[in-house]
Formats: C-alpha cells, sequence, structure tokens
C-alpha cells in the first residue's frame, strides 16, 4: 500500500465514521420549540461538527491502523476474498 493509498483509505475510514457519529447526541428545533422560519423542525439547534470532527479522528485513527496492519502484512490479500474462484491463480516460476 502506497502512501495515496493510505490516505484514502484514512478518508474512507473518516467519512463512514463521521456519518456514524454525525446523528448521535442533536438536539432538533423541534425538540427545543424554536424553529426558525423557513427551516424544518429537524433541523439540529448547534450541531457541534467541530467535537464530532474531533471525535470521528480519535474513532477513525485506531481503525485506520489496524486496517493498514492488515493490508501491509499481507495476511487478507485480494484472493483470499475471491470466493467464487474468478481470478487465476499465480504462477510460480521455477528460478
Amino acid at each position: 500500500m502506497g502512501p495515496v493509498s493510505g490516505i484514502v483509505l484514512f478518508a474512507v475510514v473518516w467519512s463512514m465514521v463521521f456519518f456514524i457519529v454525525l446523528p448521535l447526541r442533536n438536539k432538533t428545533q423541534g425538540d427545543v420549540g424554536e424553529v426558525v422560519p423557513g427551516t424544518h423542525a429537524s433541523a439540529p439547534v448547534d450541531p457541534n461538527l467541530k467535537r464530532k470532527a474531533k471525535i470521528t479522528t480519535a474513532f477513525a485513527v485506531p481503525i485506520w491502523a489496524v486496517l493498514a496492519f492488515i493490508i501491509l502484512s499481507g495476511k487478507v490479500t485480494v484472493r483470499d476474498l475471491d470466493w467464487f474462484n474468478r481470478m487465476a491463480t499465480p504462477e510460480v516460476s521455477a528460478d
């Protein structure tokens, strides 16, 4: 795995974790009872995006580290995920 692949993997992991963290502890305008005209009652009052980005990063870094270790160690390869045997077996040279 190259540096660009590592960055892309981190971006994917970070965004997936962010979508999980985003709705946690949300207070909507309908819950508070102060709906701003022109907005939905389900719109958040204070989304706390900076705090949620920090929480996301704290969870994404160890998840990324485990995934990167698994990929770099070679314990799981693409051929291990070939359940339908569509990939040809690698040819071993006699050198």
